[in-house]
């Protein structure tokens, strides 16, 4: 059986970033879960993991070591021209929520692999 665990991230600003990951993941805030430095989210449906954001003073400063990866196109094989549509279409509802498109990244076919993108916050992550 696999362990329970929660992705904790830092924030300057925990609910503004927990409501935008919400909105990115689909999920939902964590009932119960009140406090002035912190906010956490969960899968309404019960399957992902929760994330957590707690409040720290500084800003981000380098490069995340590790990041989430959105797959709006689930598991292939692909349509690729719906797969591009569905990439698109995440990544502008995205950037309408604060996050900011950094650079789209081609497979050798030139068919579009994933776009990499900052958190209102500048944590990197990319929609696939």
């Amino acid at each position: 059986m696999a362990t329970h665990w929660t992705l904790g991230c830092d924030a300057v600003d925990p609910r503004r970033l927990a409501a935008f990951w919400a909105l990115a993941l689909g999920y939902v805030a964590e009932p119960g879960y009140d406090f002035p430095d912190g906010a956490s989210i969960i899968d309404p449906a019960g399957r992902g993991p929760a994330i957590g954001f707690l409040r720290v003073p500084e800003p981000k400063t380098a490069k995340n070591r590790m990041h989430v990866d959105i797959r709006v196109a689930g598991e292939p094989p692909w349509d690729m021209t719906e797969r591009e549509r569905l990439i698109r279409a995440k990544v502008g509802e995205l950037v309408v929520a604060g996050a900011t498109a950094v650079r789209e990244e081609l497979e050798d076919d030139g068919v579009l692999g994933h776009v990499v993108m900052h958190d209102p916050e500048g944590n990197e992550f990319c929609v696939a």
